[in-house]
């Protein structure tokens, strides 16, 4: 097998905004099935207050590889390392055994900042509206990603807002 690729998986607003108050701004059920179907079966990098926000209990069917700065972070059924680097390879490790291809980069803000200079892949859910938040994404920068696939979603029944489903590689892949 090749090497792993690093995904990041991200919805983010107009304005930048991913998150506020340790939670979504958005309810987005149909981005969230995309979120399960893209992820399903491979190993998630994320930060403690983002597995915290998902119910603080693994999502079925994905290895969690949590950072936590505090040592004394202990949850059932997922792992826990100090930092972005030791999470990436622990993950690494995980999809090896498990035989996929890839680990996905799920949050929050700091664990992204520090990702995505590292990262293949981005799978990112344009929200279309400005929220207020606490938590933000950087700017995606056209000179490292080319976006490969892009699709307008229409906001579904249980959607807040309308989305732009788009797909990035990065341009030294």
């Amino acid at each position: 097998m090749g090497r792993i690729k690093i995904t990041i998986i991200v919805a983010v607003s107009e304005n930048g905004v991913i998150g506020r108050d340790g939670d979504m701004p958005w309810r987005l059920s149909t981005d969230l099935k995309r979120f399960r179907a893209l992820s399903m079966g491979k190993p998630l990098v994320m930060g403690r207050k983002t597995f915290e926000s998902v119910g603080s209990k693994p999502l079925p069917g994905r290895p969690h590889v949590i950072v936590s700065r505090s040592h004394s972070f202990d949850m059932p059924g997922v792992e826990t390392v100090g930092s972005l680097g030791a999470a990436l390879e622990r993950a690494t490790a995980l999809a090896e055994q498990s035989g996929v291809d890839e680990v996905c980069v799920v949050g929050g803000g700091e664990i992204y900042r520090q990702a995505i200079d590292l990262a293949d892949v981005l799978h990112v859910t344009h929200v279309e509206t400005v929220v207020d938040g606490d938590t933000t994404f950087p700017p995606v920068d056209p000179g490292i990603f080319e976006c490969i696939a892009e699709t307008r979603i229409p906001a579904g029944e249980k959607d807040n807002y309308p989305t732009r489903y788009a797909i990035y590689r990065r341009r030294d892949a």
